[in-house]
């Protein structure tokens, strides 16, 4: 497609915008936003597979060592960061919470570059081996595709909003053709409140990403399963224990991810974050190789019943000759998971959570219907088992119980499952929730001081970028000045409040109208006090980064209209109770 077809197309769009009214062209634009994001997602996943298919199976294999596969991973990671440093300075807003600091602080704008950034960076990380998941990079570029577009055609931030939503809706419906799993990601992970008429939008959005995929992407790509057995309520105890027993592996799988990305992220060189990413990679893949890439031709192997083909290329795969062997070895896998996933994304790899979740979920599901069977509970349909494990993970690590359930529930073609489904996700999510009430995307919010809130009044406060809030045409006096130049200064300004800053420019106190009135009419003072003898100190300051809901306490608690701002010590400016208030009624009326 040329430029000269890009503008034609683009003076169709404005055409229709023309033609139709607000909602209506609302609707038009989720069915473009919803298609672009599931084609975003078919690239994205075409991508992956053309590189396992022609760079892995064609070329690689042909080569006599047959562990070269295990030094892939560090060329995609050094690919990655290379990429990411060069095109993208060095910074690609991973991940969903980068999403939902978009939607809380920056108005829905999100950089046009992540139309494109995160399938690229993306696509060769996990196409070389990286162990992660695309569906958050198809959630971060379906977004920026929802964004960018609401921006070019000059859409309000509800609008926008709702499209950057669509566009990520559309992009899990595209990567699962699960359109039903799309909606309800977009409502529990990124929207704080709906309405009826933002449901509509969300679901064309949806079946349009997921009708693309259905198009074009092959079975074998996607992540698809056929139910052997239905449910049998006399299993109900086993999917209760399962339920507790995912809870407590999100916990285990979220910690000891960020402990290690953490980790990983505290070695100051890139090169050598990677280096040792890579080295022990490769260590995990030649024991554990369904590490390797996201893992789901794995889970199929399981869910197939044919759990000799995990190990068939390990180093230790002659020492597992038992089904006690092979017990062990699945669960050693899905404990090891994490540390893959965190040495992954913290050297500079781009990918995400979401596929690990039903990687560990898949592992833990044959673990213990397996370890059933092994004790003499042979009615146990280990398939249903690891299908109902992937959405008790899923739900755990996202803290997303609907998402979970609907996914699972439209990858197996049916609802046969929906009982087991309902009950390990919900309680699975009960477990997380007792012990980290905010999932892992908010909690990295809080860190930078944003909160994220289904009380629709603290979401939107939490919107208010205070920065821009801050007065600074305050005349600033002198601690040593006398009051007749300080009459001078009074004259010349339209404030009530003079803040009384020395040399250095460090706030010692502040001079109110009010409180010099008797001192200002009487001439006699005027040579004899000076600044330093009128002021107050301020008894209640603002630090220059503190949070909103720290700074309204303040306000309520001083009593005061107006608080200084200082940043370690220095005065920066004052914040005015009133612009706090006018800014949340703009956001409130915008919103609406």
């Amino acid at each position: 497609m040329n430029l000269r077809q890009l503008n034609y197309i683009e003076k169709g769009i404005n055409w229709i915008h023309d033609k139709l009214n607000e909602k209506q062209f609302l609707i038009f634009s989720s069915i473009l936003v919803g298609v672009s994001a599931g084609l975003a997602a078919v690239i994205l996943k075409s991508f992956v597979h053309w590189i396992r298919l022609y760079l892995m199976e064609d070329l690689l294999f042909n080569f006599e060592f047959k562990y070269i596969y295990l030094l892939m991973p560090v060329i995609g990671i050094a690919l990655t960061v290379i990429i990411t440093k060069k095109f993208f300075k060095g910074n690609l807003h991973k991940g969903t919470d980068n999403i939902l600091f978009a939607i809380a602080k920056k108005s829905s704008f999100i950089p046009f570059n992540q139309m494109y950034s995160h399938i690229i960076t993306s696509g060769i990380t996990v196409g070389f081996g990286g162990s992660l998941g695309l569906e958050s990079p198809i959630v971060s570029t379906g977004s920026a595709i929802g964004s960018n577009y609401a921006k070019r055609y000059r859409l309000g931030y509800k609008e926008r909003t709702l499209l950057l939503a669509a566009g990520a809706a559309g992009g899990i419906a595209g990567a699962f053709n699960a359109p039903i799993a799309g909606i309800l990601f977009a409502l529990e992970v990124l929207l704080v409140d709906i309405n009826i008429t933002a449901f509509i939008p969300l679901l064309i959005a949806s079946a349009s990403g997921a009708l693309i995929s259905k198009i074009v992407l092959q079975e074998s790509i996607l992540l698809y399963f056929k139910l052997k057995l239905p449910f049998d309520y006399h299993n109900l105890p086993f999917y209760i224990i399962l339920g507790l027993i995912a809870g407590l592996v999100s916990l285990y799988h979220i910690n000891f991810f960020e402990k290690v990305d953490k980790w990983m992220k505290g070695i100051k060189s890139a090169t050598a974050r990677v280096l040792v990413a890579g080295i022990l990679l490769a260590s995990l893949f030649a024991i554990f190789p369904t590490l390797f890439g996201e893992g789901y031709d794995s889970i199929k192997n399981l869910a197939d019943i044919q759990p000799q083909l995990l190990y068939k290329q390990s180093v230790f795969s002659e020492f597992i000759n038992n089904q006690w062997m092979v017990l062990l070895f699945v669960f050693a896998t899905f404990l090891v998971k994490a540390m893959a996933v965190g040495l992954t994304l913290g050297s500079g790899g781009n990918g995400g959570n979401f596929a690990p979740s039903l990687f560990i979920g898949a592992y833990m599901g044959f673990t213990f219907s397996f370890l059933l069977k092994l004790l003499g509970f042979h009615n146990i349909p280990v398939t249903n088992f690891i299908l109902v494990g992937m959405a008790g993970t899923l739900c755990g690590v996202f803290h997303a119980p609907l998402t979970a359930i609907f996914l699972i529930a439209e990858i197996t073609g049916g609802y046969e499952l929906i009982i087991p489904l309902m009950v390990v996700s919900s309680i699975s999510y009960v477990v997380v929730k007792y012990y980290h009430p905010e999932s892992a995307d908010v909690r990295k919010l809080k860190k930078r001081g944003t909160v994220i809130s289904e009380d629709k009044d603290t979401s939107i406060l939490g919107k208010i970028e205070i920065h821009s809030l801050i007065e600074h045409d305050f005349i600033k006096i002198n601690p040593d000045e006398k009051l007749r130049d300080i009459v001078e200064k009074i004259k010349e300004s339209k404030r009530n409040i003079f803040p009384v800053v020395n040399k250095n420019n460090k706030l010692v106190g502040i001079i109110t109208l009010d409180h010099i009135k008797t001192e200002m009419f009487n001439q006699e003072l005027y040579d004899s006090v000076i600044a330093k003898e009128l002021m107050q100190k301020p008894e209640t300051r603002i630090k220059y980064n503190e949070d909103i809901f720290s700074i309204m306490k303040k306000f309520e608690e001083s009593g005061q209209w107006n608080l200084p701002v200082t940043e370690k010590g220095l005065y920066v400016g004052f914040l005015s109770k009133s612009g706090i208030l006018t800014k949340y009624r703009d956001e409130l009326l915008a919103s609406v």
